[in-house]
């Protein structure tokens, strides 16, 4: 009977160590393979948020967008781009020649909106051709 609660406790205890492990260390998502949920320019966004921001960042929090616009501000140092001085993408490769003033249309991970800089962040962005 003890060799039984023995054994059953070593399995749970595997299961449970199993179990977090999984939870714990999972792969990331990898965003450059995700389709876009949805398709919208920084001015869209905006304009959706200025309407109702709860109910746009329960729409497009964490999820993968496209995004379209004019690059009005390059950061080397940090690796992104300011779209129409809304939009902050952090890119996720660097160097992929995009040039001030350019039209560019990407795709990442919508972060949320920061509302004391009246900005929109994005991660993990890289840019379609």
């Amino acid at each position: 009977m003890k060799k039984k609660i023995i054994f059953a406790f070593v399995v749970i205890a595997v299961g449970c160590a199993f179990a977090a492990y999984k939870v714990l260390y999972k792969e990331h998502r990898n965003i450059s393979l995700e389709n876009a949920t949805f398709s919208i320019s920084v001015k869209t966004l905006e304009q959706e948020f200025l309407a109702n921001d709860s109910l746009a960042n329960a729409k497009f929090a964490d999820k993968t967008i496209e995004v379209h616009g004019k690059i009005t501000n390059i950061d080397a140092a940090s690796n992104s781009i300011t779209i129409d001085e809304k939009l902050e993408a952090v890119l996720f490769v660097k160097d992929n020649g995009l040039q001030l003033q350019q039209q560019v249309h990407v795709k990442g991970r919508f972060v949320g909106y920061d509302d004391l800089l009246g900005e929109f962040k994005m991660d993990q962005v890289s840019p379609l051709k």
